[in-house]
């Protein structure tokens, strides 16, 4: 299970460096994204499966525990960003958001009556998101 665990978090960083950096629309739309804003995003997001997969690598209780904390940062993280704008009023830096980088992607879930909806490509990364995390917790339980 901790080869697993330890792999989890590194397929979450591979979708995310193929979604933000390699152009394929509808699955993305990289034409509206700066380029800026996206190595920001990069250098904010990618430390965390890093950080993940080597504290399970550890497995250490401090590095499980860690690993666990930064799980649930993630997925909190994701849910501020798509769900509750999705479910509830979006500010107005979501919507220009949303409307300039991911306004014509792929989506699934029904778009009327929402400022925010959240794209297949999001998904993926909330079921990753979620999965990292369970596995992390399964790991640290077992240890």
């Amino acid at each position: 299970m901790i080869a697993v665990a330890v792999t989890v978090p590194l397929v979450w960083l591979a979708w995310l460096v193929l979604t933000d950096w390699v152009p394929m629309f509808p699955l993305n739309d990289l034409n509206g994204a700066n380029v800026r804003g996206r190595a920001l995003a990069a250098a904010i997001n990618y430390p965390f499966p890093l950080l993940i997969a080597a504290g399970i690598g550890l497995h250490r209780t401090w590095s499980l525990i860690a690993a666990t904390v930064l799980c649930v940062l993630v997925v909190a993280g994701h849910v501020r960003s798509w769900w509750l704008p999705y479910f509830g009023p979006a500010t107005a830096e979501q919507r220009e958001l949303y409307r300039r980088e991911y306004s014509r992607t792929w989506k699934v879930l029904p778009t009327a009556g929402h400022d925010v909806v959240i794209d297949v490509q999001h998904m993926v990364v909330g079921l990753l998101s979620l999965l990292m995390l369970a596995t992390t917790i399964v790991v640290t339980l077992t240890a």
